[in-house]
């Protein structure tokens, strides 16, 4: 059951992104998002919920990641003029989502009863999640400043809005980011009970590191007007490091040690 449902989310996600690129304007990738967004979330419900367990390996982790991406992006666009980010993030969630239906990871379930931690689990994801959404947005940012003066660039640019807005939907996208990644480390600090018996430090080390090069980014703009490849750079470089610090040592851990967060 669960391949079935992440096939048929991928296929609505495929098919939102031809949407998108063909730039459409009939909103007919957002009714096609918002089918493959539920689709996938039934797929992930078997998959990570067994009765009172939670069971969250790599590859379940990928894609409940890539999941709350998506959704995150599809409300976003309602307002803002984010859709041409779909291209990337869409088809990603999809193949996240077959991935780790075929292919689940061997993780015992844990269960979670702790709302502080349930709480400190929801903030990564959005933290992660917005912050996704931003880098993906200084990709566009970056390949829209290589390409404005290339005669070709009117289907490669999909119709993206200016460079200054685009800079301005991007710190906003990092500053709200950055606000859920403070809670989320705060929140963490209520279980951290000793950091190398928990497999935490290494953990918690990155993503402090992400912190404070996302917090550095949101200073120099306020200080000294950061921007374009500058701010480009620093945004990207953050979430390398974001990435590492969740996905990075759930990998190490998981795959090579053969131990878990606790």
């Amino acid at each position: 059951m669960p391949l079935i449902l992440a096939v048929l989310a991928a296929t609505l996600d495929v098919l939102a992104a031809v949407f998108i690129w063909r730039s459409d304007n009939t909103r007919a990738d957002r009714w096609l998002a918002a089918g493959a967004i539920v689709l996938h979330a039934a797929a992930l419900g078997h998959q990570v919920f067994h009765g009172g367990t939670i069971t969250i390996g790599i590859n379940e982790a990928v894609s409940l990641f890539t999941w709350q991406s998506a959704i995150l992006l599809w409300a976003f666009c309602w307002k803002e003029p984010l859709r041409g980010l779909g291209l990337v993030i869409y088809p990603f969630a999809g193949f996240w989502a077959v991935w780790a239906a075929a292919w689940p990871t061997d993780v015992s379930g844990a269960e979670i009863a702790s709302w502080t931690l349930r709480t400190h689990i929801v903030l990564s994801l959005f933290s992660a999640g917005v912050l996704t959404i931003a880098a993906v947005q200084a990709g566009a940012l970056a390949l829209q400043d290589q390409l404005l003066h290339d005669p070709r660039r009117g289907r490669i640019m999909l119709g993206l809005p200016p460079l200054q807005t685009m800079e301005r939907l991007l710190f906003q996208l990092i500053g709200v980011g950055f606000f859920m990644l403070s809670l989320t480390l705060l929140s963490g600090l209520t279980f951290i009970r000793d950091w190398l018996a928990q497999h935490l430090a290494h953990k918690t080390i990155l993503s402090i590191t992400a912190w404070l090069i996302f917090g550095t980014l949101l200073w120099g703009r306020w200080r000294y007007g950061w921007r374009g490849r500058t701010a480009i750079r620093w945004a990207l470089s953050g979430y390398v490091v974001l990435i590492l610090a969740y996905f990075g040592s759930k990998l190490i851990l998981e795959q090579i040690l053969g131990k878990h967060w606790t």
